[in-house]
């Protein structure tokens, strides 16, 4: 699941570097992270549970974060819903890594990474629709230490399978 989140992921990164302001390469980008995140989401599912209650106020958040900055900034209606569909699985990939069972360091380095990703996009959305670009030194380095985080949490739970 997460070996495929991961090529979705170098695929959606390709098709962002590769973009030069065309607002369905970023589309495709965007739906490919979306699938990544599906691959998040089933690992996260397969060890654990949902956490609802986190979910929703996260979705709280960001809903009002997309709906009064974002929305009115995106012009391109497929891209508008693209990232409000990222958006959503995004939110469900983060409740559901906090409800992952079994060893505490396997779920928060995991759940950190997953934060890590959410925490780059909304900076990225930042810079992309708003023009807000004061963060943007955050983005390539949150987004690495993500999946460095992720891959740790994996090889942490592989160990101790073996065990």
């Amino acid at each position: 699941m997460i070996i495929g989140a991961f090529l979705f992921s170098i695929a959606g990164d390709w098709f962002l570097s590769n973009m030069h302001g065309d607002t369905l390469m970023f589309s495709k980008g965007i739906a490919l992270f979306f699938l990544a995140h599906l691959g998040y989401l089933a690992f996260a599912v397969s060890n654990g549970q949902i956490k609802w209650k986190f979910i929703s106020i996260l979705l709280g958040t960001f809903l009002v974060f997309f709906f009064l900055l974002l929305y009115p900034s995106i012009i391109d209606k497929v891209l508008m819903l693209a990232t409000l569909i990222y958006l959503l699985v995004s939110c469900l990939s983060l409740g559901a890594s906090v409800g992952i069972k079994g060893d505490i360091l396997v779920k928060w380095t995991f759940a950190f990474g997953i934060f890590l990703i959410l925490f780059s996009d909304t900076i990225i959305s930042l810079t992309e629709f708003m023009g807000y670009n004061m963060l943007i030194f955050l983005i390539l380095p949150t987004y690495y230490l993500a999946h460095i985080s992720i891959t740790y949490a994996l090889i942490r739970r592989a160990g101790l399978e073996r065990k």
